[in-house]
């Protein structure tokens, strides 16, 4: 009885090692394990009688089992091109994932930084009219009125109605009547400013002729 590797017993029969290792298990062939290496043991007869059956080994067994290896690395093969296919896939998916949330996200920076904006000019004319229109709390009148007169002296364009009527030396008699007047128009006529108790003139915008006249007051 001789003793050969698994690779050296496939040359010898023609066959490939795993039909070696098949043959192993189903018996036909004894091996035992030295120093971890597996080796097949072959009878004098058995060789005589593989050399002489070699072709016919050859169609019994490799082609069999070679057809089963091949549809088994086919498959392999199918499965790791899958495989890159659906990574490729995913790398695209996850790219552009990434790409829309980037593109957001400058989207919804882009909608703030707008909205800042116009609430930066919202606000600005809402103070605006506030500080023109708007009727104030008692605290505030005197500090505001103090601004206002500064404006005053300093442009000439917004006054009060009282220091209009004082320019243009009217009587105190017509004065009330006068207040009187703008007293009345004034929730309804855009050209009298009200700020607190006091109303105030733009004499470069509008013109009062109608409500100063002395026979409209009378």
């Amino acid at each position: 009885m001789s003793k050969m590797t698994i690779e050296k017993a496939a040359e010898f029969f023609g066959v490939s090692k795993e039909a070696i290792h098949n043959r192993v298990r189903r018996g036909s062939l004894k091996s035992v394990i030295q120093n971890g290496v597996k080796f097949v043991m072959i009878e004098k007869n058995q060789t005589k009688t593989t050399n002489t059956n070699k072709n016919q080994t050859k169609d019994t067994d490799n082609p069999q089992e070679g057809k089963y290896y091949k549809f088994l690395e086919e498959q392999n093969t199918k499965l790791q091109n899958r495989v890159e296919v659906l990574e490729s896939e995913t790398r695209t998916l996850r790219d552009q994932k990434e790409q829309m949330l980037i593109q957001e996200r400058e989207k919804i920076e882009q909608i703030y930084k707008d909205k800042d904006e116009q609430l930066k000019n919202i606000l600005g004319v809402i103070s605006s009219k506030f500080m023109l229109n708007a009727p104030l709390q008692t605290e505030q009148v005197e500090h505001l009125d103090a601004e206002i007169e500064v404006e005053e002296e300093t442009k000439s364009s917004v006054i009060s109605l009282k220091k209009h009527l004082k320019q243009l030396k009217i009587s105190d008699k017509k004065t009330q009547k006068i207040k009187k007047r703008f007293k009345k128009r004034a929730k309804k006529d855009e050209r009298i400013i009200i700020i607190g108790n006091k109303y105030y003139v733009d004499i470069s915008k509008y013109d009062y002729s109608d409500l100063l006249e002395s026979k409209s007051i009378k």
